[in-house]
């Protein structure tokens, strides 16, 4: 197979034969601790300047154990969890060693593979002043944004994509996309990936990618789907662990609030009332519209996110949160990956999840980049043994406390209090009907009223954008 050929602005770079012979560390190794900076860790000195000046100064394990092997060619195999520094441990190497190639239209010359859309964005803005430093160009492919200008952008040349697995798909079987001249393909959240059924178009991807290039693959977890992808297109990578499998983060806490049934939504109520953003989870759309819909009755600054938003609306109410013009985040799943808030210290889970992957990717949320946080999940009597079940597999010992709405112990575990905007009827201690609860039928006239502001909003969100 055909080697990669050392990259301008990678010193000591050293060709990365693929078919060479085996390494000395099969298993996975856990990273060191962090080094001081990141001088000595094979760097231009271009990219060195550029870090100083966004303080990105003390490299995380993760990053400390994975850029000089990178850096080298090699292929690298790294789990770490949400929030460890994956994005600078796979996207630096690959850029230093595609700067000083020019990419010809629609063949690029790097990919990164997410699962989420706003993971791709966010791993995009992450990336976006070390490529501009480095002379390279990137495009961002994903779902709900106009394809004719992805697929322009692609026309103009770009060096770098960062791109979803559906919408990558549909632009190379458009033959806007070609990738026979990739030589960096890196599967970020790889796991993830694999659990939104996108296995079957990842191998298809990978497989239009020409071999004897380098493959950089991170994930949460390494299950049998995983394991699969290592298989068939990494060549004997470097493996690395910044944490075990079930790790959590240590500056976070766990705490398990046992309620009762008819009082879990005054509870949550109260919680989303406190000082301060807070990101609150729920299984489906419905019960995330309706849930929003009852914090903004009790005065709460809240906005929903979840895939029946189109992306200029995520991309809005996400911006809101991260300014604080919203106060309460309520998603599903779709936010459990690829959202990066600063200082967002608390996660609510109002629905528990019911895998353990979902409930440390949810929690991953806070207590980023050794940051403080709490994950609160709500627990009525009959899913207590449920979720006991989940903490075990998650590796989670959580403090478990009985609260009832009003209590001091609930303001002391997550600041929760009265929410102060709410009408005299409309407390949080109010009944509320639940989540099944069926909305009460619109007339004619109130419905069209409610479509012509919903698409006066839509337009102003466009427009400012």
């Amino acid at each position: 197979m055909n080697a990669t050929p050392p990259v301008s602005g990678a010193p000591g770079a050293r060709p990365h034969d693929r078919a060479g012979s085996r390494r000395d560390e099969p298993g996975a190794a856990d990273a060191p601790a962090a080094a001081g900076t990141f001088e000595g860790l094979g760097l231009p000195e271009e990219l060195l300047r550029t870090m100083t000046g966004l303080g990105v100064t003390e490299p995380f394990p993760i990053q400390a154990a994975t850029l000089p092997e990178a850096l080298a060619g090699r292929d690298v195999l790294g789990r770490a969890q949400t929030g460890s520094g994956k994005t600078l441990a796979f996207g630096l190497p690959m850029l230093v060693r595609t700067a000083g190639q020019r990419a010809e239209a629609k063949r690029p010359l790097a990919l990164v593979l997410v699962p989420t859309r706003e993971l791709a964005q966010q791993v995009g803005l992450a990336l976006e002043p070390y490529a501009k430093v480095l002379g390279l160009r990137m495009a961002t492919l994903v779902g709900g944004l106009s394809m004719g200008r992805q697929a322009a952008a692609l026309k103009e040349g770009a060096e770098v994509v960062i791109a979803t697995p559906g919408r990558l798909t549909d632009l190379v079987g458009r033959r806007d996309c070609h990738l026979d001249r990739v030589r960096t393909a890196v599967l970020d959240e790889a796991d993830q990936m694999c659990d939104m059924g996108f296995l079957p178009q990842v191998t298809e991807i990978l497989d239009h990618v020409p071999p004897g290039g380098q493959r950089l693959l991170f994930s949460a977890t390494l299950d049998r789907n995983v394991e699969r992808l290592v298989a068939g297109y990494l060549a004997e990578p470097v493996t690395v662990s910044v944490d075990h499998a079930k790790a959590a983060v240590t500056t976070m806490e766990h705490h398990v609030l046992h309620v009762h049934g008819a009082d879990r939504f005054a509870v949550a109520t109260e919680i989303a009332a406190r000082d301060g953003r807070v990101l609150m989870f729920l299984g489906t759309k419905a019960a995330v519209d309706t849930f929003t819909r009852h914090l903004r009755d009790n005065g709460i600054r809240a906005s929903a996110l979840h895939s029946g938003k189109s992306q200029p609306q995520r991309s809005h109410t996400l911006d809101q949160f991260k300014r604080g013009d919203v106060t309460v985040l309520v998603a599903t799943n779709v936010a459990a990956r690829g959202i990066h808030v600063d200082e967002l210290d608390l996660v609510v889970n109002v629905e528990a999840p019911t895998d353990a992957k979902d409930y440390l990717h949810r929690g991953g949320r806070t207590a980023r980049a050794g940051e403080s946080g709490k994950v609160v999940t709500l627990v009525t009597h009959g899913q207590r043994q449920d979720v006991a079940k989940l903490m075990s597999a998650a590796g989670i010992r959580p403090t478990v406390t009985q609260v009832r709405s009003g209590e001091a112990e609930l303001t002391r575990i997550t600041g929760a209090r009265r929410p102060a905007g709410a009408k005299p009827e409309q407390t949080g201690r109010r009944p509320f009907r639940g989540l099944g609860a069926q909305p009460k039928k619109e007339n004619r006239k109130a419905a069209e009223a409610r479509k012509a502001a919903e698409a006066r909003r839509a337009a102003q969100v466009r427009k400012s954008r």
